[in-house]
């Protein structure tokens, strides 16, 4: 009969019990959802004669009510535990934390540096505060050379009696390779990775920070050979392994002969497009047989060593693979612009 199994579920709602929120869930489930005991009854409620109708239906409103507030004693019993929040972090901040990735001109550096890697070049690292000796005059830079002028340069401290003792924000990282020649003999192979600074105005297409990567080999008969070798080699591995280059005469106070290193345009295959200004070349670096007045400045005898030097900037090599238009978004760090190179890692 109807009303004996509102009295049973009236006992079991009554010494209702449970040890977590999963169980109290459970609970609800079995005896209020539309699928549970109580909402059973309210079918069978449709056969129940006329004249008890008003007795069973104060009964199961009865049950509804006794069986609703035990539920909800029970979660609030459990709330009041802390229980509930064992496994919550409360040092945690009250907004969830979006995670970027890997920035792209981390990852286009650490597969420049995996190449040279491979040819057996290895790493050198040094200050980015750093002294006019190093990065000027041991480089062959004149004394009346524009980047030492204050527009070209972020000066930190000045010395008019000595302008090798000026302190400054490294301009390239060609002051690595100083440091690591005075310190050692060759034979030297090395790649020098690093962010360096000019005093220029920032747009889309310039910065007043940037990083670089240069290169330097010197050993006994060392050869402009070698040097377009390598970086032929550094070309394919880098663009893929039908890129061509080629070396156009230039001039840097540290090299000589120096070349700047074209490669084909791996969008239109040199055809020719909008991106190499349909040339069907673009510039990726400078390069050049290590000038000897820069051996002798670092204490090696140019008379026995030869070598060559090579520098790119990173952003440079960065947009050429991903073809971001504006340098600025390298810095700004929005996690939109990274997550675009979510598949890149």
């Amino acid at each position: 009969m109807i009303l004996d199994k509102i009295e049973q579920l009236l006992e079991e709602v009554k010494n209702l019990k449970a040890s977590n929120a999963e169980e109290i869930e459970a609970l609800r489930l079995k005896y209020l959802s539309k699928k549970g005991e109580i909402t059973a009854l309210m079918a069978e409620f449709r056969n129940v004669p006329a004249d008890q109708k008003k007795t069973v239906g104060m009964k199961i409103n009865e049950l509804k009510t006794i069986a609703t507030d035990k539920i909800n004693a029970l979660k609030e019993e459990f709330a009041s535990s802390g229980e509930e929040f064992a496994d919550v972090d409360l040092t945690r901040t009250a907004y969830p934390v979006d995670l970027g990735t890997r920035h792209p001109l981390t990852m286009v550096k650490n597969e420049i540096v995996d190449i040279f890697g491979r040819m057996g070049f290895t790493l050198a690292d040094g200050p980015e505060v750093e002294d006019d000796l190093h990065v000027f005059t041991k480089m062959n830079f004149a004394a009346d050379h524009p980047a030492r002028d204050m527009q070209d340069t972020f000066f930190v401290e000045t010395n008019p009696n000595d302008v090798t003792k000026n302190i400054l924000l490294r301009t390239h990282t060609s002051s690595i390779q100083a440091r690591v020649m005075e310190h050692g003999q060759p034979p030297i192979r090395i790649i020098c990775p690093g962010r360096v600074y000019r005093n220029e105005a920032v747009s889309a297409r310039a910065h007043c920070f940037f990083h670089q990567l240069e290169g330097l080999y010197i050993d006994k008969n060392v050869s402009f050979t070698d040097l377009k070798q390598v970086m032929l080699t550094f070309a394919r591995e880098m663009f893929g392994p039908d890129t061509k280059i080629r070396l156009r005469p230039s001039y840097f106070p540290f090299t000589e002969p120096s070349a700047e290193m074209d490669i084909s345009c791996h969008i239109c295959g040199g055809v020719g497009c909008g991106f190499c200004k349909h040339t069907g070349w673009v510039e990726i670096l400078g390069c050049g047989m290590v000038d000897p007045n820069v051996l002798e400045e670092c204490g090696i005898d140019s008379s026995v060593y030869s070598g060559y030097a090579f520098g790119m900037g990173i952003e440079r090599i960065t947009n050429l693979k991903y073809q971001v238009a504006d340098l600025r978004m390298f810095s700004e760090n929005d996690t939109r612009f990274l997550e675009e190179f979510e598949s890149a890692n």
